[in-house]
């Protein structure tokens, strides 16, 4: 046997605990906290610990704490992880940002606002100039950023600003001087960080306070890392910039796409949008992307010579008509439809609501509205027995709360079959939850409930049920989100033997519906409206006692293939907040027999 050396190598050491424990390995050159930052406020609070490789953070009801970095920098990437408070952070603020000094000052923010105990924390960005600010944008994460530390970066060059995520791009703010938007290139910037208290604002606009009887509150820091130009007496360090990568650093092909899936999958507000906030017009550097778009997409039609009859339309120009749509799809991306999507007024009845519920746009769109004498609802014209159902909604926006938008599917009689999709309202900036349900010959209690890793009030996104004899599967704008197969082998009974409608309602639910019923319905909001579009039903239809198939109908014997189960296994580890088949309370006897295969 091989003798043990007397001093292991650290490095080897480290690989071996961290694969022991599950840990993130960071491998950056991370310097110590005595070195690189000084504690500024906190009267004790803020601690340097573990060798000046932690840092924490604390607030209580007499103050909160802070500290800033010893260096000012003039461009440079910015690295540091976080563990934000856990549990209960409802009005507390945790901040990492870099900031220059005097009244017309700099600033890029990363804000974490607390949040009650299981809604998720809102990340707020902005980027001041000169000291104007107000270019907000706000995200939900893909993780709890309380159970773990996670990498929050600023990359900021004479180019641009990015936020990063773990390496992930959330936001990209580009130097548009040439457009007359200001950029902040001409002051250096300390890095700071904070924890304090902004129960007056943080969280729901100041609705919900801050708990003090789970104080301290307390944030962790570890793995700061600058390659950064340092500024001294006015001269920066970086004398010959080329030879930092970051300095001139941009977003590759991976890195807009990566960029694209944050901002359509978890961006809840941005300040390019906000028409009521900019009533005369939006911003100039909000249309710079846009201007680039129609500009790439002119050039591309122009590069091509005029069609002449007979020749091959593959190497001539497309139409000005396609041009056109092209164009306008910019402006209006809702303009790009399912070309096979039904007209309303052919597929479905209103069927309450005295006017509420309003069939628009030549059939292409359907408005279910809400007001305190009633809510309104609509049912297919159709009945199904197996299918493939999608539907593309845009859910009430702003305070929801006491709301309820349903939709789903349904046999008639006592010992009915029922599909649900509830989509439960809330206050302003929280997430609606996607509640789902079965029912088999009249017995439901099967509920799972979801957080989705977008707004849903903010654009159309589709909703799918796919039901065959096989199993039922929910799906979220393509992601499957919930499967329920049959399971009549161990007794289990499956909807496959009554013809379902399709039904779709907005009513008050106010005794049960936000955090149990604690939050009642905001009138003064009302009317509530939620609308449809793009309904398509590729099914086996009912008539006459029996089921009338389409000759294609992949559907009716499909089943999750490897890559969909990954992406459920993904939802319903980062998405999902209740599942009765894990409610030990509820079911003291054990789970129904289908939680064993179902989960």
């Amino acid at each position: 046997m091989a003798a043990c050396p007397s001093d292991p190598n650290p490095l080897l050491l480290l690989l071996m605990i961290s694969l022991l424990v599950g840990s993130d390995l960071v491998l950056v050159d991370a310097g110590s906290f005595y070195q690189d930052v000084d504690i500024i406020w906190g009267d004790g609070r803020a601690k340097i610990l573990n060798n000046g490789y932690l840092l924490t953070l604390s607030l209580d009801r007499a103050s909160g704490s802070g500290f800033q970095s010893k260096n000012e920098y003039f461009f440079g990437k910015f690295d540091i992880q976080l563990k934000l408070v856990p549990g209960n952070s409802a009005g507390t603020v945790t901040t990492f940002y870099l900031h220059s000094q005097g009244s017309a000052w700099d600033e890029i923010d990363f804000e974490f606002l607390g949040n009650l105990s299981g809604d998720p924390y809102l990340v707020h960005t902005n980027v001041y100039t000169q000291g104007k600010g107000d270019r907000e944008q706000q995200f939900y994460l893909w993780f709890d950023p309380t159970a773990d530390f996670h990498t929050y970066s600023v990359l900021w060059n004479p180019r641009h600003i990015v936020f990063y995520v773990d390496g992930r791009p959330i936001r990209e703010f580009k130097n548009m001087e040439s457009i007359g938007v200001p950029y902040p290139k001409r002051q250096s910037m300390r890095m700071y960080a904070s924890i304090w208290n902004a129960d007056d604002w943080a969280t729901r606009g100041g609705l919900v306070k801050t708990d003090w009887t789970q104080a301290p509150f307390t944030v962790s820091y570890r793995n700061f890392n600058s390659q950064a130009c340092i500024w001294s007496n006015g001269v920066s360090s970086c004398n010959n910039s080329t030879t930092n990568r970051w300095y001139s650093q941009e977003l590759d092909s991976t890195g807009q796409k990566q960029l694209k899936w944050v901002q359509e999958n978890y961006m809840v507000y941005n300040y390019c949008t906000d028409t009521k906030r900019f009533p005369q017009g939006l911003p100039l550097e909000c249309n710079a992307t846009k201007n680039a778009l129609f500009e790439s997409i002119y050039n591309f039609w122009i590069s091509f010579p005029p069609c002449m009859g007979s020749e091959s339309m593959a190497s001539c120009k497309p139409s000005t008509g396609i041009l056109n749509f092209l164009l306008i799809s910019l402006l209006d991306s809702s303009l790009i439809v399912s070309c096979i999507a039904s007209k309303f007024y052919q597929e479905f009845d209103i069927t309450w609501g005295n006017g509420r519920g309003k069939i628009l746009n030549n059939g292409d769109l359907l408005t279910l509205s809400l007001d305190k004498a009633s809510g309104s609802g609509f049912q297919s014209k159709k009945e199904y027995l197996f299918g493939k159902i999608d539907m593309q909604l845009k859910l009430v926006p702003g305070n929801s709360a006491g709301t309820v938008t349903a939709y789903y599917l349904k046999s008639p009689g006592n010992s009915w079959d029922e599909l649900d999709f509830e989509f439960l309202g809330n206050l302003s900036g929280d997430p609606y939850t996607l509640h789902t349900n079965v029912y088999s010959q009249g017995k439901g209690d099967r509920e799972q409930q979801f957080r989705l890793w977008f707004d849903p009030t903010a654009g159309f996104h589709t909703y799918s049920i796919l039901w065959n004899p096989k199993l039922i599967i929910f799906s979220v704008d393509g992601k499957p989100i919930r499967e329920f197969k049959n399971l009549e082998s161990i007794g289990v009974p499956f909807p496959k033997k009554q013809q379902m409608r399709i039904y779709s309602s907005l009513w008050n639910a106010d005794d049960w519906a936000t955090r149990g019923g604690l939050i009642k319905t905001d009138w003064t909001r009302a009317p509530f409206t939620a609308s449809y579009r793009n309904f398509n039903a590729d099914a086996c239809i009912w008539s006459s006692g029996r089921a009338a198939c389409p000759s294609k109908n992949s559907w009716l014997w499909k089943q999750l293939d490897a890559t969909s189960l990954q992406r459920l296994k993904w939802v319903q580890k980062n998405f999902m907040i209740y599942n009765y088949c894990t409610d030990t309370k509820r079911f003291p006897l054990g789970f129904p027999p289908e939680c064993s295969v179902n989960m």
